[in-house]
């Protein structure tokens, strides 16, 4: 495990492998700031001048993914294209997390910026860029992770500490949500996830110092601590998809606390011992 690029993120999320780079690229939000790391280049610091809450490649080129007011598109020179507007009605809500599922749709949470309101939703956007609401109710959207044969999504409400399960089908609708699975108490709380080539579920775990591995069925099966205690979201990548970045953040941690953790708020690296696999471009 290392840390291979220590930029000090506020609130770093949202770690992308792009295959066509061979690099990584995530977001610190508040701060506006988006990062991209390869063993080549080293890190890049963007500041594109608004707020980005997720970044995901685009098959067309760019990137797409959601921010403070909507989903995005970015063009290679970072300049931004608004896809449209869910909720003009909630001036209080972003968006957080988001991910591409396997058949190019992008998927992304909105949640209330306070974290107090259970004012967030889960929203597809389809490759004609029209966007559906899927799910509401949400306090921290986090996720998704879809399974290995498309069928399965999961999205996470991390306040509630909770991990749902969603059947969907080829047309992206969604049924019989379910807990897949419900933490306590000092486990921490479920943040950003992505699925690995045995189809199993890696979680980073807010306040929890760890990555945790779950089975289809939702059984854990490992747990990798971590130098950082408030670990973000993880990725597969590298050339043979066989490590796993992960992003952390120091929003709110005291100095005494960040003293102790030098790595809090860069990215970290790690062999977990097995790989992941390559992840979709969005389509539209």
């Amino acid at each position: 495990m290392e840390c291979v690029s220590q930029v000090g993120a506020v609130l770093g999320e949202g770690p992308t492998w792009v295959a066509r780079e061979q690099a990584v690229y995530w977001v610190d939000i508040p701060e506006r700031k988006l990062f991209r790391w390869s063993d080549v280049d080293g890190t890049r610091v963007i500041r594109p001048g608004y707020h980005v809450c997720s970044i995901l490649p685009r098959q067309a080129g760019g990137f797409v993914g959601g921010g403070y007011d909507g989903f995005l598109a970015l063009a290679s020179d970072w300049s931004m294209t608004s896809l449209g507007e869910p909720e003009p009605d909630l001036p209080n809500n972003r968006f957080n997390d988001g991910k591409i599922d396997r058949a190019g749709r992008l998927w992304a949470g909105t949640m209330d910026r306070h974290e107090q309101q259970a004012s967030g939703a889960l929203y597809r956007l389809d490759p004609d860029l029209r966007w559906s609401l899927i799910d509401s109710g949400y306090r921290v959207t986090n996720g998704p992770a879809f399974s290995l044969d498309g069928r399965t999504m999961y999205h996470t409400d991390s306040a509630l500490q909770r991990v749902y399960a969603f059947d969907l089908d080829e047309r992206g609708e969604v049924s019989r949500r379910r807990v897949f699975a419900q933490f306590a108490q000092g486990d921490g709380y479920p943040d950003g996830m992505t699925v690995d080539a045995h189809d199993c579920l890696w979680i980073a775990f807010w306040d929890g110092w760890c990555l945790r591995r779950l089975s289809p069925e939702g059984v854990r099966l490992q747990e990798i601590r971590l130098p950082v205690q408030r670990p973000t979201s993880c990725a597969f990548g590298g050339p043979a998809l066989d490590r796993l970045f992960v992003t952390s953040a120091r929003r709110d941690l005291p100095p005494e606390a960040l003293e102790q953790q030098p790595f809090a708020g860069g990215l970290l690296r790690l062999d977990p011992g097995v790989a992941g696999v390559a992840e979709a471009e969005f389509v539209g």
